[in-house]
């Protein structure tokens, strides 16, 4: 195995996180009732996301951008520094 690039792994966390975040934000405006409620409830665990306000939908996608470079960066790390050297 290769180690891993930091800087190439880090962009396809950050353009996962995008896609998927925007997918949830669509679904999640076509929910009703209880399962709205419950949705809105956890995209309420991120810091400063407030549902159905622009600056909202804005702080929570940097915080998923954050999200996805510390994960990048601990994936990474983990990788490469389990790597058998011969």
């Amino acid at each position: 195995m290769e180690k891993l690039s930091l800087k190439l792994y880090g962009w396809k966390c950050v353009l996962g996180t995008g896609v998927f975040y925007v997918a949830c934000l669509i679904y999640g405006a076509f929910l009703s009732g209880a399962a709205a409620e419950l949705h809105h409830a956890l995209f309420a665990l991120l810091p400063g996301f407030t549902w159905g306000t622009m600056s909202g939908v804005i702080i929570g996608a940097i915080d998923l951008f954050v999200f996805a470079w510390i994960f990048a960066w601990y994936y990474v790390w983990m990788h490469n520094t389990s790597l058998v050297k011969k």
